[in-house]
């Protein structure tokens, strides 16, 4: 999600924390500019990738299948994230790291001006197949209003379903997306969300810490592949701001370090 891309690199006021270990007693291996790369790789390249996509899209098919012979005093809908949950945007990410440049909100708007980023495998089918069936489908992403054009050139380019102009809900002020899926639940059976981000399915994950993110998950352990539907993102995301604390002042060799001492070699 383009929102997730921006805290990466926001300023804040305070003085950036000092890593637990500097950056001189771990080897400074710029895990950031090279990581991108690497999960891009995985993400252009690996035939497990594309089955991931799948298997998450059939199981959304299914389940889809099942609220359809279920009744419903409102009509259905899915809410869905736009980037990473269904199109492709590793290719800026590498474009910028081979420049040796991190995310920007300027050039993160010149790449979705251009209306390219690829389908996931799967994804057409899938919300093809929803619209057929008379349900809504409201993409909820944290794109910005003057992203739109871009946006609905992608969606129309690969066919992606837009029952109305309102079903493209933009961010305009908060990047939680918690009051937004509210006001479709006002008119609409959410039946379905589908997203890379755990803040795409609902308010309880909105800047928790790494523990409580944790703990989230394992209470919602129902909710997913039945009404919470991931696709596989590592190249950025929540995931990695909570590790930072959403503290988004850390210098490169700084966030380095902290990667580098934080994972083990041992369990």
């Amino acid at each position: 999600m383009a929102g997730c891309f921006l805290a990466l690199i926001t300023s804040c006021q305070t003085a950036a924390p000092v890593s637990k270990n500097s950056a001189q007693e771990s080897p400074y291996q710029n895990l950031g500019r090279n990581g991108k790369i690497y999960a891009a790789f995985y993400q252009q390249r690996a035939a497990e990738y594309e089955a991931l996509c799948l298997q998450a899209y059939n199981i959304a098919k299914l389940r889809l299948d099942e609220a359809l012979a279920q009744k419903s005093d409102k009509p259905l809908a899915i809410v869905s994230d736009i980037d990473e949950t269904f199109l492709d945007n590793s290719y800026y990410a590498v474009e910028r790291a081979k420049l040796g440049k991190d995310y920007d909100q300027k050039t993160w708007e010149e790449w979705t001006a251009k209306g390219i980023a690829k389908p996931l495998t799967g994804s057409q089918e899938f919300y093809q197949y929803a619209a057929s069936k008379g349900i809504q489908v409201f993409y909820v992403t944290n794109r910005m209003e003057q992203e739109r054009a871009g946006t609905l050139k992608n969606l129309k380019q690969y066919n992606f379903p837009l029952q109305n102009d309102t079903n493209l809900i933009l961010r305009s002020k908060e990047s939680s997306k918690e009051n937004r899926r509210n006001d479709i639940a006002k008119n609409y059976t959410i039946v379905l969300l589908l997203g890379d981000n755990l803040s795409d399915f609902s308010g309880i994950f909105d800047k928790k810490s790494e523990a409580e993110r944790s703990s989230a998950v394992k209470n919602s352990a129902e909710d997913f592949g039945k009404k919470f539907i991931i696709i596989p993102n590592v190249g950025y995301g929540d995931w990695e701001s909570s590790f930072y604390h959403y503290q988004y002042n850390y210098t490169n060799q700084q966030k380095d370090s902290m990667m580098y001492d934080a994972v083990k070699a041992n369990p």
